[in-house]
């Protein structure tokens, strides 16, 4: 029988998650009410064992951890107040930190690195922009051509519904008023954070 450990990555995970790990005692309720259990390829009770056992970066290596949609479910449902939504999207920054990303989950790293870069430079989403900025990450990281082309195009027939629907707008950067109250938000996150 392996022995719970406790290394700075797992004191890390606690720290920015603001819950404790060992309290899990693996009842499943996370997993029997996430709503993506299904589409996971592990469980998030799962992802809290490995974490409980110090292998943080085998656990961040799993889709699971970019398949999660942070709807607090698992957090909510825990008997023991486990943030379990808290320690998933840690080992979402473990992941890009130590490059561990799960590769069918590129897309969506790169979908949510573009949608970031757009609310940093604006204030808020402008769609253009964002689209462009998801569709050069995603060319400049696969130099398959057939894959470039049909990336590039594989939205395109969603452009004019939206444009109808009001929801694209040419305006390119229409910032919010205080840009240097939304970069201050994003210096804080970033933050070391100290015990």
């Amino acid at each position: 029988m392996h022995s719970i450990t406790k290394d700075k990555e797992v004191e890390r995970i606690e720290t920015l998650a603001h819950t404790k790990v060992a309290d899990c005692y693996q009842c499943g309720k996370c997993s029997a009410g996430c709503p993506m259990a299904e589409k996971m390829d592990v469980l998030p009770s799962t992802l809290i064992r490995f974490v409980q056992y110090g292998n943080v970066e085998k656990a961040a290596s799993f889709s699971a951890v970019w398949q999660c949609v942070s709807c607090l479910t698992c957090s909510t449902r825990c008997p023991k107040s486990v943030n379990i939504a808290g320690v998933i999207d840690v080992l979402k920054q473990i992941s890009l930190e130590k490059n561990v990303v799960h590769p069918k989950m590129k897309q969506v790293v790169a979908f949510q690195k573009s949608f970031l870069n757009t609310i940093y430079r604006n204030g808020r989403t402008n769609e253009l922009e964002m689209v462009a900025e998801y569709k050069i990450r995603g060319l400049l990281g696969n130099p398959n051509p057939f894959f470039a082309f049909f990336f590039a195009l594989k939205d395109a027939e969603l452009g004019l519904p939206m444009l109808r629907r009001g929801k694209l707008h040419f305006k390119l950067g229409a910032p919010v008023k205080n840009k240097a109250l939304v970069r201050r938000i994003f210096a804080k996150c970033q933050e070391p954070v100290s015990r």
